[in-house]
């Protein structure tokens, strides 16, 4: 094929997925996938048969969920407008208010439906400010137990969002306490609590039964139904970004340019500062791997190479399913990575291409 393209591998997808479907079977906990993290619809019949639905973060996303996912749909957006609020509440079985605000506003219209609130306990587990939810003054949720009680009549659920990269049960299960401590006499109230994503429970030697064991007890406290939004942990390592060497040059340094661009197509990376993964990185000859656009800090990352890297040779950049192709652009018109799929089997088949005309239509 030829590259760029994003390749997603069913096997390492399904490594996820068993990881999942042992953890709801465990501790009764129900499992959502986080379209704003992960939204390729062409692996969405795999992965549907091992996870109870999706959740969205926009109108677009719950269509999505609702169309090709299935299951339990949960709408969730920092807010509704007013004229897409009909359409959320056809395509969702659930709708979540970020504020009371939005509660109120749309109570009427959302009568019938079921209906939680996102509530913000003021902790987290984010190393950026960025993407803190508990930062200062975050818009993200209602935290004063008071007012959140003045409308439980109106919910019947909690969503909390707390976790964000969290590879540490001891810290989960931390926060998971001062929810406990804070919001438990309203969480008893109610007939169901999202825990959000960013639970790193796929990791290697993440202590699985530990956390089955800790949902499974939270659920029977409160006799709640308990959810969970996995995102990258539904994702994680299940795909590559397929490039090529365009070029290489030394200026101080042996760089390589690949027919890519880290702020096209692995956006994230360059939003948080951190560095693509090759493997196996090990070897004499350090190269760094540059994007073809014009910014300058389009840098993938100095790896090590066994051998002198070269024009023409095929790189395979690790970690590029999640908040990859949902935030991949146009910019400098680079042209955008087909996806593809390694079925089971081990065949490869393309299952997107964008061309000049997809750049054209973006822009009018």
């Amino acid at each position: 094929m030829q590259t760029p393209y994003y390749l997603i591998d069913r096997s390492r997808l399904q490594q996820n997925l068993d990881k999942i479907a042992w953890l709801r079977q465990a501790s009764g906990a129900r499992a959502l996938l986080a379209l704003k993290c992960f939204a390729t619809w062409s692996v969405f019949d795999q992965m549907s048969r091992h996870m109870d639905g999706t959740t969205s973060s926009s109108l677009f996303e719950v269509k999505l969920g609702h169309e090709k996912f299935g299951g339990e749909t949960h709408a969730y957006s920092v807010a509704y407008a007013e004229d897409e609020i009909d359409e959320v509440l056809a395509n969702c079985d659930k709708i979540i208010f970020n504020s009371t605000g939005q509660l109120s506003r749309f109570e009427a219209q959302s009568e019938g439906k079921i209906r939680g609130l996102r509530v913000n306990p003021q902790v987290s587990t984010s190393d950026f400010d960025l993407a803190d939810p508990a930062r200062p003054f975050s818009r993200l949720g209602e935290h004063d137990p008071a007012v959140i009680e003045a409308v439980l009549d109106q919910v019947s659920g909690f969503m909390f969002h707390n976790n964000c990269e969290n590879e540490d049960f001891d810290r989960f299960d931390e926060m998971l306490t001062v929810i406990e401590q804070r919001f438990g006499h309203l969480i008893e109230r109610l007939d169901w609590v999202s825990l959000g994503g960013g639970i790193h429970f796929t990791g290697e030697n993440y202590p699985l039964e530990k956390l089955a064991a800790r949902l499974k007890a939270f659920a029977e406290k409160y006799s709640v139904q308990v959810y969970l939004e996995p995102g990258e942990a539904a994702i994680t390592g299940a795909a590559t970004l397929e490039v090529t060497v365009l070029d290489t040059l030394n200026n101080g340094k042996d760089l390589a340019i690949v027919d890519s661009s880290i702020e096209a197509h692995m956006l994230d990376l360059l939003i948080y500062r951190e560095s693509a993964k090759i493997s196996p990185d090990t070897g004499p000859h350090k190269v760094m791997i540059c994007g073809k656009s014009c910014l300058a800090g389009d840098i993938f990352g100095e790896f090590s190479f066994e051998a002198p890297v070269k024009v023409g040779d095929r790189l395979s950049i690790e970690n590029a399913a999640g908040y990859t192709m949902v935030k991949k652009n146009w910019f400098n018109g680079v042209k955008m990575p087909a996806i593809a799929i390694r079925e089971e089997n081990g065949e490869i088949r393309t299952v997107r291409e964008f061309g000049y005309e997809d750049f054209r239509s973006a822009l009018s």
